[in-house]
């Protein structure tokens, strides 16, 4: 069975695959200094609630963007597993060619999604990725990288206001029933939550417009699901985007099994 580990600013997930499906699933916030240790003693404990335990496992692959946290998720698959892990960025093939100025630049999260997103959808694609950073990557008819866009997450955004603003509250992120807010906080989830939709639609346009294909767009991520439904610029929610290129990675340096 295959552990795969994706690892973003704010959570770090852990999904179990036994050759067909995806069995199990679990978050964690994501801790730069949390030792392997730490991880073998909660990940045994959700193991063994699943009616697994380490010993199944006999693969790992490992998606960071967090750099200092890399060599304690590796001592875990080493120590507690027994494998060598695939990491994303180190010895892992991707199989794809990253047309940007440096490649060593691509975060390991853009190229995953960019795989997995490739194998499932047809044609020029528009990946957006919704956490810490809400990044907008274009993936070539082939499955290429082609660049793409970084822009503040809108939970940062909410923090942000909240924390530069003394008057203003922290408040949850949800979408509000009218544009128009008539209180403080209508009016700031309002600015937040309809912002967003409108930089979403806005770069998903500009993109377009500098793209000479049609372009299909995918979002996924933490939050994607906030906008479900709220603008007719997203062609498809997927928040499986991430593990299913990890997955296919895994399969392309395992020779396919």
């Amino acid at each position: 069975m295959l552990l795969a580990i994706e690892q973003g600013n704010t959570n770090t997930l852990f999904a179990v695959h036994d050759g067909q499906t995806w069995i199990a699933q679990w978050r964690a916030a994501t801790d730069s200094t949390r030792t392997a240790d730490e991880y073998a003693v909660w990940l045994s404990q959700l193991l063994h609630m699943a009616g697994l335990q380490f010993s199944v496992l006999d693969a790992c692959i490992i998606s960071s963007v967090v750099p200092q946290s890399i060599f304690n998720l590796r001592n875990l698959a080493r120590r507690y597993l027994h494998v060598e892990p695939l990491v994303i960025g180190e010895n892992a093939e991707l199989g794809i060619a990253v047309r940007i100025d440096k490649p060593s630049e691509a975060g390991a999260d853009r190229l995953v999604n960019a795989i997995g997103a490739h194998i499932m959808y047809e044609g020029p694609l528009i990946v957006i990725d919704s956490g810490t950073a809400t990044t907008f990557d274009v993936i070539g008819a082939d499955g290429g990288f082609e660049g793409g866009v970084i822009a503040p997450g809108i939970n940062l955004s909410m923090e942000a206001l909240h924390a530069a603003a003394a008057k203003l509250p922290r408040v949850a992120i949800q979408k509000p029933q009218r544009v128009i807010g008539k209180d403080t906080v209508g009016a700031m989830q309002s600015g937040v939550f309809w912002g967003y939709i409108a930089l979403i639609e806005g770069l998903i346009s500009r993109i377009k417009s500098e793209w000479p294909q049609p372009l299909t767009v995918i979002a996924t991520g933490g939050v994607a699901s906030l906008f479900h439904g709220a603008s007719l610029a997203i062609d498809h929610f997927d928040p499986d985007l991430t593990i299913r290129g990890l997955l296919e990675i895994h399969r392309r340096n395992s020779g396919g099994a």
